[in-house]
């Protein structure tokens, strides 16, 4: 019965997980069966047409330039229609944006569909900020959106009912196409319904505002938009001109690769494929365009290679060219941290590239025109030369990611490798004019790549490199010399000796040198092995990244404190000369400021320390060029919002960390209902006849031993590490230098202390550390607190700052950022302490102001936290 029941229970939870799962997945699991079953589709179909493979790339080797040309400058036309198309769509509602805008918003779109479920639909909703920035409202963007895409589809029916008509006349068109008409036409009148149900406050419209409330601002406006009747009529004429212009891609493609053209034919294929394409969940149709249009094709007569070609060659003009535009629109908004993953990932993918090209076979008619202008040799030395290009390809693409110089050098002379080596082995042309796309990404992106090297570690890899040569060599000579004639039936001389070695540890190979058994197939192994090992150990050393060494000197401290006694004006400036920190100054010595090394990174804590905001100014910018001559970058942690502005002025990003909670001494006091917890804490502490005790400087040994001892005992009991940066650590000769404030029993035994720090900013006091032993009652932290309120109200002072509460107080988050932020502190509970930590600082009613991380690449953001984290480390 046990059994039984505890199976009931998790089929019960199983149904409760799995429903609500279903419930809100629904409409994803479904697009992603669907998706499933379209590339299904289409790997068997290119399964079926195995034996029509070398036919397609005979047609394509054959096809005609002067047409591909044509093709390519159509291409051209249909992405300047979409822009006149968006600039219509815009204008039916009374707005105006420039020709640039609209062909950016289209390709930015065109490329993020691809990767978005229902991407023809949902991109419909990307990259409004530009157009925004510029005073246009949210929701006229988003209704001439709509109204873009909904004529897309319109334009579709226009054309394909004549079409329709003529093809049934003529009995050239199945019921199959027909209900594939009709679902679109359906789609069409329903979209129609909903629209001006919606405009018209119909039943559409109450439904919405019952299931959705939130979005009545949103349909209030629009239904306040009136649509321009001839400017919705010519945006119709544009998109009808952009399917003629995939009517005449589809025939371009006939005529280019010299199959007998028919209109009809590239009329119905491509109507019938954009039908497919507005009803194809994922990737714009990758899959059932190729087939739907390869079964049209074959129905009007194209043989099955044929209709292949066409269609792929269609899809090189449609979908490739404007996919890839769409790219170089991303790069040329300098977007860092496109400009830093591409090169990256195209030189991981030509590496990959470069390996299989060298294991498949190759095309047996090329190489035959090879070999007649060039030598045997050197057509293995090509393959031996671009296999071994894609090994390091692949090691120098990760360092590519770190924006390393020498990564870079590395990448473009391995790539020029790569576009030679391919052409030499086998004219694989399509290899190499891969190699030269990666070698113009990496030119055009070659200022994202400054990060400096190691002098001293580059020389002990070429010294490594260097002794592991003539290692080898000697092993290799000595061994080719004695071997056995048997193993390679070669009786080797020293010159065979000394070459066959070098061929193999430079990864070269020796064509002529056959193994015959497993022993020397291992010999030549190891001699490779400890070539790549070498070589690979050469390249590390030559692009691991420069770490600056730097102490502060005693000049160097002795103007940070006066500038910090002249300038100070912060809660955080006394930190800006703790240990951990190394020192900038100013040219002119009017200001500073302090920072920490993290692999690539210099993070600076809070603003500099300046004589006026004009010279925090001056300071930054020569601190970041120190910095990229340093080959390191500069992040900003901790800015108030009030000096943001001096940071976006010099172009740099930035987001929000959380909030600093500053206490009113003026205002304070225990009355009222929301101090209700915080009096009855206190009571029960004062109820135990716990001793406060006020402990100016210079504190005692003996007093500092006993406080180490609690601050052990809280670091063990929480499991935590003293942290730096923001904050500081135990450090005896620091704490005898301040006030400390200590909890006591009626044994005089230590229960709780803090430590009262400098506070540069005017008439207010701070703290570092508060710590408490394994014994104390709780509320002990709040009692001392308290004390400390009373100790700074009495030296005169009005505010108190009780430190940042992180991720806290995002009220209304607009950038994804924020959103990931707010959605992580609010439900996954490995964050629950910082929710804890801001209501514990909300007891005393601070007042709340936001700070930020200012950095300068968006590629940064992924690398920020690894660098906080180190830098927080003692």
């Amino acid at each position: 019965m046990k059994t039984a029941s505890k199976i009931n229970n998790y089929i019960q939870k199983f149904k409760e997980r799995s429903i609500p799962l279903l419930s809100r997945n629904g409409k994803i699991i479904t697009q992603f069966i669907v998706t499933l079953f379209f590339l299904g589709v289409a790997i068997w179909f290119v399964k079926q047409e195995q034996t029509e493979l070398s036919q397609i790339k005979n047609s394509f080797t054959n096809a005609k330039l002067q047409w591909i040309i044509a093709g390519f400058f159509t291409t051209m036309l249909y992405i300047l229609l979409q822009g006149l198309m968006y600039i219509n769509s815009f204008s039916a509602i009374g707005v105006s944006i420039k020709l640039k805008q609209a062909l950016s918003l289209f390709l930015k779109r065109n490329f993020i569909s691809v990767f978005i479920p229902a991407g023809g639909v949902t991109s419909l909703y990307f990259f409004t900020e530009s157009i925004i920035e510029k005073g246009v409202e949210k929701v006229q963007v988003h209704l001439a959106s709509t109204i873009y895409g909904f004529i897309g589809i319109l334009s579709v029916v226009i054309i394909g009912i004549p079409l329709f008509i003529y093809t049934l006349l003529n009995g050239t068109i199945a019921s199959s196409e027909w209900i594939g008409m009709s679902i679109i036409i359906l789609l069409i009148l329903v979209l129609f319904a909903l629209f001006n149900s919606i405009l018209n406050k119909g039943l559409a419209n109450k439904l919405l505002l019952r299931w959705f409330p939130k979005t009545e601002i949103f349909i209030t406006d629009l239904q306040n938009h009136n649509i321009n009747r001839n400017k919705f009529i010519g945006t119709v004429f544009i998109s009808i001109l952009i399917d003629i212009i995939g009517i005449v891609h589809l025939y371009i493609a006939m005529i280019a690769l010299q199959f007998e053209p028919s209109l009809v034919a590239a009329s119905m294929g491509y109507i019938i494929a954009v039908i497919f394409l507005i009803i194809s969940p994922f990737l714009r149709g990758l899959g059932p365009v190729e087939v739907s249009m390869g079964f049209i094709l074959i129905r009007y007569g194209f043989t099955n290679a044929e209709a292949i070609s066409i269609t792929l060659l269609y899809r090189v003009f449609e979908f490739w060219l404007p996919l890839l535009a769409g790219m170089l629109t991303f790069l040329s908004k300098i977007n860092k941290l496109l400009m830093r993953i591409v090169p990256a990932l195209l030189l991981f993918l030509l590496g990959i590239i470069n390996i299989i090209s060298v294991l498949t076979p190759a095309i047996s008619g090329r190489l035959m025109q090879l070999k007649g202008f060039l030598p045997l040799e050197a057509i293995h030395l090509s393959n031996y030369l671009v296999f071994t290009s894609g090994l390091f390809l692949l090691v120098t693409s990760s360092f590519m990611l770190k924006g390393l110089k020498m990564a870079w050098w590395f990448g473009l002379v391995l790539s020029i490798i790569s576009l030679i080596g391919n052409l030499t082995k086998a004219i694989d042309f399509e290899e190499s004019t891969l190699a030269l796309l990666v070698c113009v990404s990496l030119i055009a992106t070659r200022k994202e790549y400054y990060v400096k090297t190691n002098p001293r570690l580059r020389l002990l890899g070429l010294q490594t490199a260097i002794l592991s040569v003539i290692a080898v060599l000697i092993y290799g000579i000595i061994g080719f010399y004695f071997l056995d004639k048997k193993h390679f039936n070669i009786d080797f001389s020293i010159g065979q000796s000394i070459r066959y070695t070098l061929q193999n540890y430079f990864l070269l190979g020796s064509y002529d040198l056959i193994p015959l058994d497993n022993f020397s197939k291992h010999f030549l192994a190891s001699i490779k092995i400890s070539g790549f090992i070498s070589f690979a150990f050469l390249i590390y050393t030559f692009i691991k990244p420069y770490i600056l060494k730097n102490s502060v000197t005693t000049a160097e401290k002795e103007i940070a404190n006066e500038l910090l006694e002249k300038y100070g004006s912060s809660s955080l400036d006394y930190f800006k000369t703790y240990f951990d920190k190394l020192l900038f100054i100013s040219q002119n010595n009017d200001a500073f400021l302090a920072y920490r090394v993290s692999g690539n990174f210099a993070v600076v804590l809070e603003n500099p320390v300046a004589k006026n905001e004009a010279e925090m100014k001056q300071c930054i910018i020569e601190f970041d060029i120190f910095c990229y001559e340093a080959g390191l970058k500069s992040i900003y942690y901790r800015i108030p919002e009030e000096n943001l502005e001096v940071y976006k002025s010099l172009s740099k990003k930035y987001f929000f960390i959380g909030q600093e909670g500053v206490v009113d001494l003026t205002t304070f006091n225990l009355e009222g209902g929301s101090k209700k917890s915080l009096r009855n804490g206190l009571k029960k502490i004062s109820d135990l006849q716990l001793k406060t005790t006020i402990n100016l400087p210079p504190i005692k040994d003996g007093l500092l031993q006993k406080i180490q001892s609690v601050s052990d005992e809280w670091l063990e009991e929480t499991g935590r590490k003293e942290i730096l940066f923001s904050q500081g650590v135990f450090l005896w000769d620091e704490l005898k230098k301040q006030t400390i404030i200590t909890v006591e029993n009626s044994e005089e035994k230590i229960l709780a202390f803090l430590n009262i720090i400098p506070d540069y900013t005017k008439n207010e006091g701070t703290y570092d550390l508060i710590r408490k032993s394994t014994d104390a009652p709780n509320g002990i932290i709040d009692f001392i607190l308290i004390e400390l309120f009373n100790h700074l109200k009495s030296q005169n002072l009005t505010a108190v700052n009780i430190g940042l509460a992180p991720m806290s107080g995002i009220e209304n988050p607009t950038t994804i950022q924020e959103k990931s932020m707010k959605y992580v502190y609010e439900k996954v509970k490995s964050f629950s302490h910082y929710k804890g930590l801001r209501d514990f600082k909300e007891k005393f009613s601070p007042s709340w102001h936001n700070q930020y991380i200012v950095f300068t690449d968006d590629y940064d953001l992924i690398q920020i936290p690894q660098v906080l984290s180190k830098v927080i480390k003692p």
